[in-house]
């Protein structure tokens, strides 16, 4: 036979499995690459959706981040003397503040010196008497009208749910509570709606009513509305349960003033012992405390006295004193 015949054969066979071979290899790699696309795209859809699922949960994140914030903030402005003001519901300047605890200090001053007290003593008592004393008076009138204002909250949340289920607008409900509540919260959410009417936003409105309310009851609110506005929802149902919230908050905070009032009447006492002591000795003999207020080592006993009494009091008020 013909050698160069054979080798025809030869390289005819070669090429024919040369291209079997091709043709069988690019059918297995496209199918791997056609798997390797669905692998792709099921991946995408998989990541499409946890971002889908993921992104409200994200928007209430950022948004209570950004409301912690806000009130770290209004904390701070919280403190201050027009802030207190605002919260005992007085219509005094600052200014107006500062001249009162001039005066009152000025008076307490002249009294001692009247009574032939040392100079310095009735310098020091009457700067400690204007300083402390109208600060006292304030806060003491805003904590008062706080605590009226937290009572009758969950009634007002009460109002605007049974508004909204009956088809009137959150801005009616907050008239009708404006309208019928009694102080503080009627003229409370009269101030909200007036903001409100005049352009602001009900954040915004609420903003404001916070700085003159600053209760844990009211941020709550504040909460409850701004994620509505920005996720949706039943609002309704969400003020339903805040209404809860707070009225097993309420519960609670009587259940341990009625826990601490053994402990509270005997701080009291505690506390109140050594002043009384020294009422009843200087009512009945004099001429035994005088020392006391005539000789400077005496001054000091009792200053000293006063500074060991105001510790422990603050000590007790502490150990007695729960915030929710």
């Amino acid at each position: 036979m013909d050698p160069i015949v054979i080798l025809i054969a030869v390289l005819g066979f070669v090429a024919f499995a040369g291209l079997g071979l091709v043709f069988a290899g690019g059918g297995s790699g496209g199918g791997r690459s056609v798997k390797r696309a669905q692998t792709i795209v099921k991946a995408e859809r998989s990541s499409r959706a946890k971002a889908a699922i993921n992104e409200p949960a994200q928007r209430r994140k950022a948004i209570l981040k950004s409301l912690k914030d806000q009130e770290r903030s209004q904390r701070k402005a919280a403190v201050t003397i027009e802030a207190r003001l605002q919260q005992a519901g007085l219509k005094v300047t600052v200014q107006q503040f500062w001249i009162v605890s001039g005066v009152f200090a000025l008076l307490t001053a002249v009294v001692l010196l009247v009574m032939r007290q040392a100079l310095w003593t009735a310098a020091s008592v009457g700067f400690v008497a204007g300083l402390g004393l109208p600060r006292w008076v304030v806060g003491f009138m805003a904590k008062q009208r706080t605590k009226k204002f937290t009572a009758a909250f969950s009634d007002a949340i009460d109002v605007i749910v049974r508004g909204i289920k009956s088809g009137l607008p959150v801005n009616d409900c907050l008239r009708i509570i404006a309208r019928e509540s009694p102080a503080p919260l009627g003229p409370e959410f009269q101030g909200l709606v007036e903001n409100v009417g005049m352009g602001m936003t009900m954040e915004q409105g609420l903003e404001k009513m916070y700085m003159r309310m600053p209760t844990s009851e009211l941020r709550f609110f504040t909460i409850v509305l701004a994620i509505q506005q920005k996720t949706g929802g039943n609002l309704a149902e969400a003020l339903g349960n805040l209404s809860a919230v707070l009225r097993a908050r309420k519960l609670m905070r009587e259940k341990v003033k009625a826990l601490s009032s053994e402990a509270t009447a005997s701080a009291m006492i505690i506390g109140s012992l050594p002043p009384g002591v020294v009422a009843l000795i200087q009512v009945t003999s004099p001429a035994y405390m005088s020392l006391m207020y005539t000789d400077p080592r005496g001054h000091l006993l009792l200053l000293g006295g006063v500074l060991w009494m105001s510790t422990g009091i603050f000590v007790m008020h502490r150990m007695i004193n729960f915030k929710f």
